[in-house]
């Protein structure tokens, strides 16, 4: 709480005027007052000096008022000192902020699962689906060489029955196309099996 004024020019010369000039001026309040106007700028004017002058002022008919000569001054605010926190609190406190960043965090990140790939499926999801591809992938795979391998056979193997080019490619196409056709057959029926159907 404030309790003093910080004085200007205009009070140091009106107030050393009137203490040369007046002679009733009391004494005890001349040296307060001169030990205040020696001092360096900013000089500090209690309000319990001020009141003292005042009286005066008011007991001797001086035309001046006090808040006349305090014009160019203003309040003293002391600065405010804080006191040195608490080691204690301040632990506490980190602990309390580590919380709620941590709530924080996992309110943020409740929904988000590193299992999941995108908003489709999981990663297990995700494998099984590289699973079934590539039991398709090898499935295909597989009928080609099977085909081509009888293809193959069926040309060779025919050179000894037939002599000309056409019977031969013409007798391996109809090996062939039976093999694809069987392969074909199983595939479905193990497809059918896979998918619960009879």
């Amino acid at each position: 709480m404030t309790s003093s004024f910080v004085i200007g020019c205009k009070f140091r010369e009106r107030v050393n005027e009137l203490m040369t000039t007046d002679t009733s001026f009391p004494l005890e309040l001349k040296e307060e007052l001169e030990k205040i106007l020696g001092k360096d700028e900013p000089s500090i004017l209690s309000f319990r000096i001020a009141r003292k002058l005042q009286k005066h002022l008011q007991k001797s008919g001086y035309p001046v008022y006090l808040h006349q000569l305090l014009e160019d001054g203003s309040i003293y605010l002391p600065p405010v000192e804080k006191p040195p926190r608490n080691p204690q609190l301040v632990a506490r406190l980190e602990r309390i902020k580590a919380k709620l960043a941590n709530e924080e965090y996992m309110r943020i990140t409740r929904n988000v699962n590193a299992q999941e790939l995108n908003r489709l499926g999981t990663m297990a999801d995700f494998g099984r689906q590289v699973r079934s591809v590539k039991a398709a992938v090898v499935t295909v795979f597989n009928f080609l060489v099977t085909v081509v391998a009888t293809f193959a056979c069926s040309y060779m193997g025919s050179q000894y029955l037939f002599t000309e080019t056409t019977a031969r490619v013409i007798s391996a196409v109809i090996a062939a196309s039976v093999v694809g056709l069987a392969e074909l057959y199983v595939l479905v029926r193990t497809m059918e099996g896979e998918l619960g159907e009879p």
